[in-house]
C-alpha cells in the first residue's frame, strides 16, 4: 500500500501538469478532480474524501484566503494611486537597477521572519511588480527571488511558527536555532537569487502588461509621498512582528492586556485590514466610487477571487494527501536509515513534497525524530539546534502543486504552471539543498 501511495502521488503530479499546461484546464478544477481521484484510488472512504476536501479548502482559506483579499485591495490602491511606483523609485535608488532580484530577496528575507511567506508575498507583490517594471526586469526573476527570500526565513528562522514548534518538540535552545538559522539561510537565499537571475534571462514575464512607461510616469507624478506609499505595507508588517515578539517564550510584554492587544492587531487578518484603511488615504481624493463593487475595491476583490479559489483547491489536495497516510509512509520508512544530520532534512523533504505544507512537514518530522535523536548521536545543544534547522531546510523541498504557496507565487507572478515548476519548484529544491549542504559543513566543524 505504501509503494502504491507514492506511485499515485507521482501520477497525480503528472496529471496536474498535463491538465493545466497541455489541456489548459483551470487549476481550480484540476486540483479538485485530482484530490477526488487520489482519495478514491488510495482507498480512502468516500466520506473521508469529502471531509478532507472541504476541510482542506476551508482551512486553507481561513488562514491565507482572507489575507489575500485585503492584500489585493491594498495592492490595487497602491497601483492605481501610483504609490507602488513611488516605492519602486525609492527602492531602486538604494539598490540600483541591476540588483532588483537581490533587493526583493532581501526584503522578503526580512519580512518573513515574523510574517508567513504566503502573507508576505501577497503584501509585497505590488512593490515587486512596480520595481520590476521600472527596472525592465522579467517578473520571473524578481517574483522567484522574492519567493525564495521569504521561504528562507519562513522555514528556518524563528519566530516563524514551524521552527519554533520543532525547537519545542526537540527541546532545542531557541537562541541557538535562530543563530544557526540565520547563518544557514543567508547562503541558501543568495544561491536562490543566482538561480532567479539565470532563469529571468530565459523566461520573460511582463510584470504589468496593461501599463506603458508613459502611464507609469503619469501615475508617479500624481502619486502620494514615498513615506505614505510604504505605510500600507510597513504598518501591517510591524504589527505582525510585534505579535510574534509578544508570543515569544520569554513573554517580553507579559501575559496581560498589552500582549492581548498585540495579539489582536498583529493577527495577519486584522493587520492587513488596518493596512486597507491606510491605503484609503493614498488617493489625492477618495470618493465613494473607489470603495464600491465597481471601483478599486471591487477590482481588487475580483483579482483576488481566482487566486483564492486556486489556493483553496491546493489546500484541499494537500489535506487529502495528509489524510491518506502518505506522509507517515514516507517519514517512517526513511526514519529507519542511519543518515546522521541528513536524516531530518530528507524526512522533512519527503513529507513536504508529499503533502504540501512546510509547517506540517516541520512538525511531523520533529515528532518522528524526537525518539531517534539519541540513537543518531544528536544529543548536544548544537546538534539539536542544527537538526531543527535541517528539518526547516527539508521543508522547502519542494514547493509544487499541492502547496498553497506554489499557487500564491505563480498566480501573483503571472507564471504558467510549466513556468512555475521550472521557477518555484526547482528554485525551492536548489535553495533547500544548498541549506542542507551548509548544515552538513557546519556539522563537520561543531559536532
Amino acid at each position: 500500500m505504501g509503494i502504491w501511495l507514492i506511485v499515485l502521488l507521482v501520477l497525480s503530479v503528472v496529471f496536474i501538469v498535463f491538465a493545466t499546461a497541455r489541456l489548459t484546464l483551470h487549476p481550480f478544477l484540476v486540483l479538485l478532480f485530482t484530490a477526488v481521484l487520489f482519495g478514491i484510488f488510495s482507498g480512502m472512504s468516500l466520506t473521508d474524501i469529502v471531509d478532507s476536501i472541504t476541510g482542506g479548502f476551508g482551512g486553507t482559506l481561513g488562514s491565507i484566503g482572507i489575507v489575500i483579499a485585503p492584500g489585493t485591495i491594498i495592492g490595487t490602491f497602491l497601483e492605481k494611486s501610483g504609490g507602488a511606483f513611488k516605492m519602486a523609485e525609492a527602492t531602486l535608488k538604494l539598490t540600483g537597477e541591476k540588483r532588483v532580484p537581490l533587493a526583493m530577496a532581501i526584503i522578503g528575507y526580512i519580512v518573513s521572519i515574523p510574517v508567513f511567506c504566503d502573507s508576505g508575498f501577497v503584501i509585497l507583490s505590488p512593490l515587486n511588480r512596480a520595481v520590476t517594471k521600472r527596472a525592465k526586469f522579467s517578473l520571473a526573476a524578481t517574483g522567484l527571488a522574492l519567493s525564495l527570500g521569504l521561504y528562507a526565513t519562513h522555514t528556518m528562522v524563528p519566530p516563524t511558527p514551524g521552527p519554533i514548534a520543532a525547537a519545542g518538540i526537540l527541546g532545542a535552545d531557541l537562541g541557538m536555532v535562530i543563530l544557526i538559522g540565520l547563518v544557514v539561510s543567508i547562503p541558501a537565499m543568495l544561491i536562490g537569487v543566482l538561480y532567479a537571475n539565470i532563469m529571468g534571462k530565459r523566461i520573460y514575464i511582463d510584470p504589468e502588461p496593461e501599463l506603458s512607461d508613459s502611464e507609469i510616469e503619469e501615475r508617479t507624478k500624481k502619486a502620494p509621498s514615498t513615506f505614505n506609499s510604504f505605510m500600507p505595507i510597513v504598518v501591517p508588517i510591524i504589527l505582525i512582528l510585534l505579535k510574534s515578539i509578544s508570543d515569544f517564550p520569554t513573554r517580553p510584554f507579559g501575559d496581560g492586556a498589552i500582549r492581548n492587544f498585540f495579539g489582536f492587531v498583529g493577527n495577519p487578518v486584522i493587520a492587513l485590514l488596518i493596512g486597507v484603511l491606510i491605503a484609503f488615504t493614498l488617493p489625492k481624493k477618495l470618493d465613494k466610487k473607489m470603495l464600491s463593487s465597481s471601483g478599486w475595491v471591487g477590482e481588487g476583490l475580483l483579482n483576488a477571487a481566482s487566486i483564492i479559489l486556486i489556493t483553496g483547491a491546493g489546500g484541499a489536495f494537500g489535506r487529502v494527501l495528509q489524510n491518506s497516510g502518505i506522509a507517515n509512509v514516507l517519514g517512517e520508512g526513511l526514519a529507519t536509515a542511519n543518515l546522521g544530520i541528513w536524516l531530518p532534512f530528507i524526512v522533512a523533504a519527503a513529507i513536504k513534497s508529499a503533502q504540501g505544507s512546510s509547517t506540517v512537514a516541520i512538525i511531523t518530522t520533529a515528532s518522528l525524530m524526537a525518539p531517534l535523536m539519541g540513537s543518531l548521536g544528536l544529543t548536544t545543544p548544537a546538534a539539536i539546534a542544527l537538526s531543527v534547522v535541517a528539518i526547516g531546510a527539508g521543508s522547502m523541498v519542494v514547493s509544487h502543486a499541492n502547496d498553497s504557496y506554489f499557487w500564491v507565487v505563480s498566480q501573483f507572478s503571472r507564471m504558467s504552471v510549466n513556468q512555475a515548476y521550472r521557477l518555484q519548484t526547482l528554485g525551492t529544491l536548489i535553495e533547500g539543498v544548498t541549506a542542507a549542504i551548509v548544515i552538513w559543513i557546519i556539522s563537520l566543524m561543531i559536532l
